[in-house]
């Protein structure tokens, strides 16, 4: 185990640091907007920058690291990525934040392509839930932390922004400086959506309102700190509250999954979304500790429903194509980030900060109500393998890769998983 460790320990250094600097910048930039009195749809605007950088990402970086390797990759990323940060800080203006944010959402996207992949080549059977146990916590108190460094700093001046792009180069060390051996360079992936979409309807569907819901938090929530009158430090507890509770629910939603037809999940995970969503309306201007625990609710579902999706999909098909099932969605997942801040955004301006919940109370009715609809279209044992495990992923957001299948679109597309440990979703 200690062996396994310590092949991976300059990687999950990067991650963290990386992951510090994406926590401080996911929470200072909406924090500086509201500062600067952008209208909540300007935002989603340089939001869907990000959004789209991330999602055309999926189909660029994995050839790049086929021409020039992983280090090289990953270090033109991460300075992209403090660049794009330290252009956020000079110039203010959501106009330019647009092609700002672009180029982090791409270069974030491809970072954990690159990370995932590169520890996707070092796991085994016996190591696989031990290493990535580790990734989820390493992800998890990563972007914590970053977002509890702006109330150590003032977002209305540049100060914070060079921090993070500190932090993102100082990321750069422990790999640029590792002995350990490099992966091998990945093969072409194929994307087939239409084709997924004719196996499993309901993955391919409920993943798409899976990444809406995530887009429109992730970009969002920060915005909805602000304008609900707390300060940073308590808008930084409710954005870690939301994370802790999608972390603890992921292992408990699986195992139910495992159980029973996943369809019957994402039901009722849909039920609970729309009353959890509805009560963080009715919450609205309370104490901040309520606020915390219904926070923490909304947090139980909106992240670990896409690794249902993927999981599901993945039951529908052969083993030999997981790779393919698995990029796909991650592209599906990818669309709806782009769509989940426009949507949101003209109702938060037009109704307030807490209609960003009734959006996603509307978000979640339409996934209940589609796997349910979909139940009703298709009997449970109509896949094509036995039932693959579920596994706990970390919590989805733009530019983080949901449920390993970049780390799977960066390995040989042709490859056969091992049967006994097959991948619907890492942690």
């Amino acid at each position: 185990m200690f062996a396994s460790l310590g092949s991976v320990l300059s990687l999950m250094l990067s991650t963290l640091l990386m992951m510090v600097g994406f926590g401080l910048q996911s929470y200072v930039l909406p924090v500086r907007s509201v500062a600067e009195h952008w209208s909540t749809l300007s935002i989603s605007w340089f939001a869907t920058g990000y959004t789209i950088g991330f999602t055309l990402s999926c189909f660029v970086t994995s050839r790049l690291i086929s021409r020039v390797g992983h280090v090289r990759v990953f270090t033109a990323l991460i300075t992209l990525l403090s660049v794009a940060v330290l252009l956020c800080g000079l110039v203010v203006d959501w106009r330019a934040w647009i092609v700002f944010r672009f180029i982090s959402g791409f270069a974030i996207s491809g970072s954990y392509l690159v990370i995932e992949s590169w520890l996707n080549e070092r796991v085994t059977n016996d190591n696989r839930g031990m290493l990535f146990s580790l990734y989820l916590i390493t992800t998890m108190v990563g972007t914590i932390g970053g977002q509890y460094l702006v109330p150590l700093g003032d977002p209305t001046n540049t100060s914070l922004f060079i921090l993070c792009g500190i932090i993102f180069s100082l990321s750069l060390l422990p790999t640029a400086l590792t002995a350990s051996p490099l992966p091998a360079a990945p093969s072409k992936v194929r994307f087939n959506i239409v084709g997924l979409y004719r196996r499993s309807p309901a993955a391919v569907v409920c993943g798409f309102l899976a990444g809406a819901l995530s887009g429109a938090w992730l970009n969002l929530g920060g915005v909805y700190t602000q304008k609900t009158g707390l300060s940073t430090a308590e808008g930084a507890t409710l954005l870690a509250a939301l994370l802790a509770g999608s972390s603890i629910a992921q292992i408990p939603i699986g195992r139910a999954s495992d159980r029973m037809d996943r369809r019957i999940v994402m039901v009722g995970c849909g039920i609970f979304g729309v009353i959890a969503c509805i009560a963080m309306v009715l919450v609205t201007g309370s104490e901040p500790s309520v606020r915390y625990v219904v926070a923490a609710l909304v947090g139980a579902v909106i992240f670990p429903i896409y690794g249902l999706n993927v999981a599901h999909a993945n039951d529908l098909a052969a083993p030999t194509d997981y790779v393919e099932v698995s990029s796909g969605m991650m592209i599906t997942y990818g669309m709806g980030t782009i769509s989940g801040p426009l949507m949101v955004a003209p109702a938060m301006d037009t109704f307030g900060p807490s209609a960003l919940f009734m959006v996603l109370a509307v978000y979640f009715a339409l996934y209940g109500g589609y796997a349910a609809w979909r139940i009703s279209q298709r009997h449970a044992a109509d896949g094509l393998v036995a039932k693959t495990d579920f596994q706990p992923s970390p919590m989805p957001q733009p530019g983080l890769d949901p449920a390993g299948t970049l780390q799977q679109a960066a390995g040989d597309a042709d490859m056969v998983p091992d049967d006994t440990a097959p991948r619907p979703a890492s942690p």
